[in-house]
C-alpha cells in the first residue's frame, strides 16, 4: 500500500511533535516535513508534491490564506489537499478557508484519531463510497460532537474501537437501517474501511464501552442522554449504545 505523504505547517512546536509521535509507525501516512513558516511550507510542497498539506492559518511570513493563495498558482503535477487546523474556529474563518481552498477544517484542539481519518479520505486505497466529494461543516462538527462525548464518558482516543464506534454511529445516521444488519453490514463495512476483519470491529467496539463502564462515569453517560438510562450493572449492547447516540445525534441535527 502506498502511504499518503503529508508536511505539516504549524507555529505550535508541540502539536507538530504530536503528529510526528502519531504518525511515526503509520502504515498509511507518511510525514515528510514539518515547518512553522507558510514560505517555508511552499518550498517544501514543491520539492516533495505532497498529497495533503495540513496548515493552520496563523503563521509567521505568510497566514494560512495566503499560502493557500499561493499553493493555487504553484505550476506543479499535483497540488496537495488541504486541511485547515486553527483556533479561529468562527464561522467566518471556516467559509473563507474553505473558499480559498482547504478541503476540510478543524478546529483546536484537534482530536489526533479524526485528524487520521480526514487525511485517509484522500486515500485511493479506500472505497469511492468512502472518499469526499466535498467539504461538510456538519460532518466536521459531527466529529467534534462525537469525541467530545468519548470524552466525557471515558472513551480514550488510542484504542481501535474508539475509531470503529465513531464510524459505526456516523454509518447508522447516514443508514439508519444499517443498526438492523449490525453483523452482516455495518461491521463489514468498518472492517473493509479500516482493513481488519468484522469480528475485530465488534471486540473492540465491545471493549471501549467496557472501558467507559469500568471508569465509573455512568452520570456523564445518563447526562448526555439527559435521562436516566443505565447503571453501573447495566451496560448496553454494541448495538444499543450505537443506536442510541446516532438518534441523539440525528435529533440534534446531524
Amino acid at each position: 500500500m502506498t502511504k499518503l505523504k503529508v508536511i505539516v505547517a504549524d507555529s505550535d512546536k508541540e502539536f507538530c511533535n504530536l503528529l510526528r509521535d502519531s504518525f511515526s509507525d503509520d502504515e498509511q501516512i507518511e510525514l515528510l516535513a514539518a515547518t512553522d513558516s507558510g514560505v517555508d511550507a511552499i518550498e517544501k510542497i514543491q520539492r516533495y508534491q505532497p498529497d495533503v498539506l495540513i496548515s493552520d492559518l496563523i503563521l509567521p511570513g505568510i497566514d494560512g490564506f495566503e499560502l493557500m493563495a499561493r499553493i493555487r498558482k504553484l505550476t506543479i503535477a499535483k497540488k496537495p489537499k488541504i486541511i485547515i487546523v486553527s483556533r479561529l474556529s468562527g464561522e467566518n474563518f471556516i467559509s473563507k478557508a474553505l473558499g480559498a481552498g482547504a478541503a476540510y477544517f478543524m478546529a483546536k484542539p484537534v482530536d489526533t484519531a479524526t485528524l487520521h481519518e480526514r487525511i485517509l479520505d484522500f486515500s485511493n486505497n479506500r472505497p469511492q463510497s468512502a472518499r469526499p466529494s466535498a467539504y461538510s461543516a456538519r460532518r466536521s462538527g459531527l466529529d467534534e460532537k462525537l469525541s467530545n462525548i468519548f470524552i466525557t464518558v471515558g472513551i480514550p482516543a488510542h484504542i481501535k474501537g474508539y475509531q470503529y464506534l465513531r464510524e459505526a454511529i456516523k454509518m447508522s445516521i447516514d443508514n439508519p437501517e444499517i443498526i438492523n444488519s449490525i453483523t452482516k453490514k455495518l461491521y463489514p463495512g468498518i472492517a473493509e474501511r479500516f482493513n481488519t476483519s468484522a469480528s475485530k470491529v465488534e471486540r473492540a467496539i465491545r471493549h471501549a464501552i467496557e472501558v467507559a463502564w469500568n471508569r465509573g462515569k455512568i452520570e456523564n453517560i445518563n447526562s448526555i442522554f439527559g435521562i436516566k438510562i443505565y447503571s453501573p450493572n447495566d451496560k448496553p449492547t454494541n448495538g444499543e449504545f450505537i443506536a442510541l447516540l446516532a438518534d441523539k445525534m440525528i435529533l440534534e441535527g446531524a
